[in-house]
């Protein structure tokens, strides 16, 4: 278990960076009420970017942790779900109610932009999408580095 862990550790350590990255580019791309549809994709690309960063590491923890993710067509609400659990002793819940909301606010639009194909836009409903990734921006740092706390403990007492 301790390759997993030390794996999985190095893992959310370079999503993290990934995620400032996105973070970045859509600081570059603000949303305001005169963006063109142009601006609109670059942004909806950016969120879309952002969950798939999230997803990624809650699937690394789900793998690490043995957590079972049935195949079915709601599998990522349910890693969503399952990502705010307490499951002690196994593991601890990796974020909290406030970041499940916004993560499952940008997991709905990733599911509407991948799959809806040549539709406009609607810059309204972007905005609260990108208020829920900016309140995320806030909270999830310290989440994530206090499960990493929890595996490093996990790594330590192995040693």
């Amino acid at each position: 278990m301790h390759g997993k862990l030390f794996l999985l550790n190095d893992s959310i350590r370079r999503d993290m960076e990934t995620i400032a990255a996105i973070y970045a580019e859509l600081a570059r791309h603000p949303l305001t009420a005169e963006a063109d549809n142009d601006v609109l994709i670059v942004i909806a690309y950016h969120l879309n970017n952002l969950y798939n960063a999230f997803e990624n590491i809650f699937q690394s923890i789900a793998a690490a942790f043995e957590n079972s993710i049935d195949a079915d067509g709601r599998w990522h609400a349910q890693l969503l779900e399952h990502m705010r659990l307490d499951a002690r002793p196994l593991r601890p819940a990796v974020i909290d109610d406030a970041a499940y909301i916004a993560l499952d606010e940008l997991r709905r639009f990733r599911h509407l932009f991948r799959h809806a194909y040549m539709v406009n836009l609607d810059a309204r409903r972007l905005q609260i999408v990108w208020d829920q990734a900016f309140d995320l921006q806030k909270i999830y740092p310290e989440q994530l580095t206090r499960f990493m706390e929890f595996v490093q403990t996990l790594l330590d007492a192995e040693t």
